[in-house]
């Protein structure tokens, strides 16, 4: 998730790695690595504007992009950084600006304007270009999972459909036509199971199977419009439980997946449960929708993950009882959070157990 030099906010840009165990700001003065768990600051370093840095993992590359406000950080310069040595690997120059880069141990994704590059990550062989659709707000998923690498597009500027790629082979798997407005937002689960999406109407969120690009559920965040800012799934070998979605409004919401799966029984009752299909009833069904109103100002831009998933079940059913999770969320006023969620089928209750400002914790100090 980027954003440009121009930004009233102090925070140009902010990513999790792959698995959300840390988390990089950019700012006008330099970027800073945090420890999502501990909220230790591990690494800073202040040379200028960055309006991208994205982290492999834990290692210590990182592939960063200036803002422009010097010629040295051209935003159309992407360089591959070595945090234990401080200095560039290597650097690639394109003709327009970068929009956006995605990373896994295997492939290296570079989305401009209307192109999408896709490299061999160890030896920066380019392995194919994809012409896109005017793409200015670099949307793309990609899948951090090497058994299920797929990379996401948007397919079209006047609707929400998604063409998705496998980037280890670079062919083409399926078009999805998710949204009738065009795509705000789209995120792969760990494993690469399942794409969510949401558009710029952003009323409602999608996810879809992707073997087969069936739609899996369909959830309501509300009646009136807003912009999606972020979209996580919880951390899952299957099906994710808990899907999280950062908003204009200042709120996040929570939708339950592991709940929604089970028999349409469990989840309503009377007369219009009977009759609606399983997969209008989940748009329907406020129990799999949580909200944390007011969590982050209104207007500003924020993200939001799962961290960590703990599920209660019935020891003689398997049936899922309870989720508690861990979410972290980043606000581009300058502020982390984290929260523990605690969830049933019918309700959700919630604590904030951190909360600092990133611009002024320093090396020695914890969050």
């Amino acid at each position: 998730m980027s954003s440009s030099s121009s930004s009233p906010t102090p925070i140009l840009c902010a990513s999790f790695n792959q698995d959300n165990s840390c988390f990089a700001i950019g700012t006008k003065d330099g970027f800073r690595i945090f420890d999502t768990n501990t909220g230790k600051l591990c690494y800073e370093r202040a040379v200028g504007a960055f309006s991208i840095v994205e982290m492999l993992f834990t290692s210590s590359l990182l592939a960063i992009v200036g803002a422009g406000d010097q010629p040295s950080l051209s935003p159309r310069r992407l360089c591959l950084f070595n945090t234990t040595t401080g200095a560039p690997l290597r650097e690639l120059n394109f003709l327009t600006s970068i929009l956006a880069i995605r990373m896994n141990r295997k492939r290296l994704i570079i989305i401009l304007q209307d192109k999408a590059y896709v490299y061999d990550i160890n030896s920066l062989l380019i392995l194919d270009t994809f012409g896109t659709v005017p793409n200015s707000k670099g949307l793309c998923a990609f899948s951090p999972c090497l058994d299920a690498c797929y990379m996401a597009l948007p397919a079209s500027t006047t609707k929400g459909s998604a063409l998705l790629y496998n980037a280890m082979d670079c062919n083409l798997h399926c078009e999805i036509d998710a949204h009738r407005s065009p795509l705000a937002a789209m995120v792969f689960s760990s494993n690469g199971m399942y794409i969510a999406t949401a558009s710029e109407q952003g009323t409602l969120v999608r996810v879809h199977l992707v073997s087969d690009a069936t739609k899996s559920f369909s959830f309501r965040r509300g009646s009136y419009s807003s912009t999606i800012f972020s979209l996580s799934f919880g951390p899952s070998k299957l099906l994710p439980d808990i899907l999280a979605a950062t908003s204009s409004s200042g709120s996040i919401h929570l939708f339950t997946l592991g709940f929604v799966s089970y028999p349409r029984s469990k989840r309503s009752s009377g007369f219009l449960g009977s009759i609606i299909p399983d997969a209008v009833n989940d748009v329907l069904d406020p129990a799999c929708h949580h909200v944390l109103h007011n969590a982050v100002p209104a207007g500003v831009k924020s993200s939001a993950v799962i961290c960590k998933v703990e599920n209660v079940t019935d020891t003689s059913s398997s049936e899922l009882l309870a989720c508690r999770a861990s979410m972290c969320v980043i606000s581009y006023n300058g502020h982390f959070q984290e929260y523990n969620l605690s969830i049933d089928a019918q309700k959700m209750s919630w604590s904030l157990e951190r909360e600092t400002n990133l611009l002024t914790v320093t090396m020695d100090k914890v969050l």
